[in-house]
């Protein structure tokens, strides 16, 4: 089963798929830009409905900052779906704040990370993204 990746920066977009690679990850990684669409995508709905196109993820990538709706709130839904209740969602931003990630944890999130800048950096938490939750 694929990562679903959500996130709206275009240079995550181009780095994690790289680091995705290097990482040995052999997990598909699909990729929508906004909150609406992660849910759309979970949900099977309108350009998702295909589920030979857009399987189920084993793992969901989660930024905060997303257009039209928040991670937050993308959160909040995954966890209000009886057949996702034991779907792995990790926070991927580049947001420290001790709030958000208080607020990540009490909406359900699995686990936390804070976006490295530098590519081995990204390539090391692909890897343990790998062993924690995505075993093959």
């Amino acid at each position: 089963p694929p990562v679903l990746y959500v996130e709206d920066e275009e240079d995550d977009i181009l780095l994690v798929p790289i680091a995705f690679e290097n990482s040995g990850m052999d997990h598909p990684l699909h990729c929508v830009s906004d909150g609406q669409q992660a849910i759309d995508y979970l949900a099977g709905a309108g350009a998702f409905a295909n589920r030979q196109e857009h399987p189920l993820p084993s793992l969901v990538l989660l930024d905060l900052n997303l257009p039209r709706k928040s991670g937050f709130e993308v959160l909040q839904w995954i966890r209000t779906q009886p057949q996702f209740q034991s779907l792995p969602v990790v926070v991927y931003t580049s947001s420290d704040h001790p709030p958000d990630r208080e607020r990540s944890s009490a909406l359900g999130a699995n686990e936390y990370l804070v976006k490295p800048s530098l590519h081995p950096a990204i390539v090391d938490l692909m890897h343990g993204l790998k062993a924690r939750w995505l075993h093959s």
